[in-house]
């Protein structure tokens, strides 16, 4: 979706204040540093030099950076009237530039931050809130779940056609903590202002994207004098590797401690899930029977401990016996038909071993339909049912663009009176297309930073909340990993839970309401 708005430029008499105050000796405020360094030193209590809290910086790349300026921050009242109580409180849509160590200009990052009026910045926790893909907005979370208003992405209200009108969110998290949603570049409005392809392949890498992010963090608290509040991180999807990795850069490289840790279907390592792992197909066995346990009627995770129990029992036992034990892989097809309803025929052919794929064309393929990937319960029409291939899109994540990106895009400059230039991306499969996920013998996986970050701090926490029918992240993948931590790990500390629902789990109302009893208690 292509929206262009009024550019923003300064004036020549600005231009001359820059080149001064570089000449003077002005240095810029902060480095977005290649993986391997140390963020750039910072001048005790430097501030943001431009408005929008955007630094210096000398040309020709000041020049080059002026031409893709996001415009200047925009902060407002705002008030939202929800059952029992009205809520209100300061919104601003706004960017931090970044730099490297140079200080030459590297990128814009936009985010959206609502704090509630009359609270005690000193007591009042503030907790940052990040999407995954790697590619995707934080509007998901901001419009799906814990701002001030929601939009329906469920039932009839998940559909591309589907008003993008917004509704005050009962469900809103500002009640108990200040809200910050930050979009990583190439998302969002998020842009960069370099044009060195090296920049490009820095932000675009685990690291390079972790170190981005939480400079962005600490510049936030900075500039929004937030340095002595409780701090929480909350991540989603891909979010799974980069929240516990910004959780240690913040504790360990940008002198910012973490209280607690948010996970929403998350992604903790992707060893598990691709090539020959057989791990990947006990991850999603549980998943694919509550699928078809829905079909007949609502299912809770309580109701499939039957399957757990036969995924890490027998299932697995069968399947390290290999299919050259013709009598074991029988007897796992055969369990697997029963428990999915696929038919046993096509089951015995894949072993009994089903891909993410192959599992939501043949649940259904009988009536012409595909499961999401996102929510498996979710069917749609397959555009091509008589096809040897697939060639389906997900019924249960891609209808959701459009409303979200007409919604976020009203809300930023009708609302909160801000108006970049250019197309907001909601979902940008040309991040996920560049990314680098460190290919080679170590693949991306968190567990490792998640261990770290517990045991250097013993005060804290960590939630991790699943939708029962993700087929994206499922959640049995990451109990198997979770239960893999050390004791320090307690369940005082570490907590998973389970809901009725996909990976946006939260766009039903009871997961929504849940979930948020469990980040409230958490903070308290």
């Amino acid at each position: 979706m292509a929206v262009q708005f009024v550019t923003l430029r300064l004036g020549p008499v600005v231009l001359a204040l820059v080149a001064f105050l570089m000449a003077t000796g002005a240095r810029a405020e902060d480095a977005a540093q290649p993986p391997a360094s140390q963020p750039a030193a910072v001048p005790p209590g430097q501030k943001s030099a431009a408005p929008g809290g955007h630094g210096t910086a000398s040309s020709p790349a000041a020049a080059t950076a002026e031409q893709h300026r996001l415009p200047p921050d925009s902060t407002t009242k705002q008030t939202v009237v929800l059952p029992g109580r009205t809520l209100a409180f300061t919104a601003t849509a706004g960017s931090i530039r970044l730099f490297n160590d140079r200080g030459d200009p590297q990128a814009d990052i936009a985010y959206t931050s609502y704090q509630l009026d009359g609270g005690d910045q000193r007591s009042r926790p503030v907790t940052f809130f990040f999407n995954g893909g790697p590619g995707a907005a934080s509007a998901y979370l901001q419009l799906g779940n814990a701002g001030p208003w929601r939009l329906s992405i469920n039932g009839d209200a998940a559909m591309s056609s589907a008003s993008p009108d917004l509704k005050p969110n009962a469900e809103t998290w500002l009640d108990f903590t200040d809200l910050v949603f930050i979009d990583p570049v190439g998302t969002g409005f998020s842009r960069f202002v370099a044009t060195d392809e090296d920049v490009r392949k820095r932000f675009f890498s685990i690291d390079g994207d972790v170190d981005a992010l939480a400079v962005t963090v600490r510049r936030w608290l900075e500039k929004s004098d937030r340095l002595l509040s409780p701090k929480f991180i909350v991540s989603e999807s891909y979010g799974g590797i980069r929240g516990p990795r910004i959780v240690r850069e913040l504790q360990t490289q940008q002198g910012v401690g973490v209280r607690g840790l948010i996970l929403v279907s998350p992604v903790l390592d992707f060893r598990e899930y691709t090539g020959s792992s057989i791990l990947q197909y006990v991850a999603s066995l549980p998943t694919m029977a509550a699928v078809a346990r829905e079909a007949k009627g609502p299912v809770t995770r309580a109701d499939i401990a039957d399957v757990e129990a036969y995924a890490r029992g027998d299932f697995l036992s069968d399947l390290v016996k290999g299919q050259a034990d013709a009598e074991a892989t029988t007897r796992l097809a055969d369990r697997v038909s029963a428990l999915t309803g696929i038919d046993r025929a096509v089951s015995r052919r894949l072993a009994g071993r089903f891909g993410v794929s192959e599992f939501r064309r043949e649940y259904d393929r009988r009536n012409g339909r595909v499961t999401g990937r996102y929510d498996a319960s979710v069917l749609g029409l397959d555009p091509d049912p008589d096809s040897s291939s697939s060639h389906f899109d997900d019924p249960s994540g891609d209808p959701l663009i459009a409303p979200l990106t007409s919604a976020v895009v009203d809300l930023t400059t009708r609302t909160l009176n801000w108006r970049p230039e250019g197309a907001y991306r909601l979902l940008n499969s040309a991040v996920e297309r560049a990314w680098d996920f460190g290919r080679g013998l170590n693949p991306a996986q968190s567990i490792s930073q998640l261990r770290q970050i517990l045991a250097l701090d013993p005060k804290l926490k960590l939630l991790v909340g699943h939708g029962l029918f993700d087929l994206a992240t499922p959640y049995f993948g990451s109990k198997i990993l979770l239960d893999q931590l050390p004791a320090f790990a307690s369940p005082e500390r570490v907590k998973l839970v389970v809901y009725p629902g996909g990976h946006m789990f939260y766009s039903r109302d009871a997961a929504r309401q849940a979930f948020r009893t469990e980040a409230e208690t958490l903070m308290k």
